[in-house]
């Protein structure tokens, strides 16, 4: 309860100075947020892509009924098959017909129909990689009236690979700026400290212990730390909206996200107080 008292009753002496800090906090985790809706918003998008990915097995005109039915449900039972849907060559010209409209007139002057029936392979979540496509790849493949198998393995192996890249790339800036904001804050919690030296002079000189000199800072920091999260997210609120309203659409970061943002400026407060305070008292 003291340490709870000393740090309400240092924002109340230092308004101005609290304000600023949690200000510097703000602006630091506020670099973090955009990049962190950045990040987001580039997992999404290569999300709905991979989506997307599928393997298409082309029958040949010969190709009977009931064989065809067994490839289908043999298919289906596999792990990393959600769904297995048959296109026949009527659908096919029509689904051509109904997105290559610059091709109408070609497709309407034919006297007959030059497109396969195929077999759609919708892959499983989690199974889209470039090892499971190529795997159920073959698996279609297998089958004597299968033509050929189509999924696009160097756009699979490219698609992946930017995966990979984009996930490096956000760890390694993500700890970057948050180093930068530890850092900020810490030089935050610095100026608090030097505006009170003659305080903790006092505290030592009367024999108060490291520990409870350390407390109502390191709360103080907390507190700081907190309100400059809460800040920071309503900046990158401001962000989205603006980028949402005039650039291009976008998804908001995940609740969970959000208060995880909030509680890091809490324990980047904390932990960038005890590191400066550790260092302060060593000096003095």
């Amino acid at each position: 309860m003291y340490a709870l008292r000393e740090a309400l009753a240092a924002v109340r002496r230092a308004p101005v100075l609290v304000g600023l800090s949690a200000g510097m906090v703000a602006l630091a985790l506020f670099v973090v947020g955009l990049f962190t809706l950045a990040a987001y918003n580039l997992h999404v998008a290569l999300a709905t892509l991979e989506e997307r990915v599928e393997v298409v097995a082309y029958i040949r005109d010969e190709a009977s009924s009931p064989e065809v039915e067994v490839a289908i449900q043999e298919l289906t039972r596999l792990g990393e098959v959600e769904r297995v849907q048959y296109v026949s060559k009527d659908q096919a010209l029509e689904q051509a017909r109904r997105e290559l409209p610059e091709f109408q007139e070609i497709f309407t002057g034919l006297n007959m129909n030059p497109l396969p029936a195929s077999l759609e392979i919708k892959l499983s979540s989690g199974f889209r990689g470039p090892e499971a496509v190529s795997r159920v790849a073959g698996m279609a493949e297998a089958y004597p009236f299968v033509e050929d198998v189509r999924f696009g393995q160097d756009w699979v192996d490219r698609l992946f690979l930017l995966r990979r890249l984009a996930g490096i790339t956000s760890g390694v800036l993500g700890l970057s700026f948050a180093v930068v904001a530890a850092l900020i804050i810490a030089t935050a919690i610095r100026i608090a400290l030097f505006a009170r030296r003659e305080e903790i002079h006092i505290m030592r000189l009367v024999g108060a212990r490291d520990g409870f000199i350390r407390r109502p800072f390191l709360l103080e920091g907390a507190a700081t730390g907190l309100v400059g999260g809460a800040l920071a997210v309503g900046f990158t609120w401001g962000a989205y909206w603006v980028g949402y309203r005039w650039v291009f659409a976008m998804e908001w970061l995940p609740t969970l996200w959000v208060m995880g943002g909030i509680l890091m400026g809490a324990v980047f407060g904390l932990l960038a107080s005890a590191l400066a305070l550790r260092r302060y008292l060593r000096e003095v």
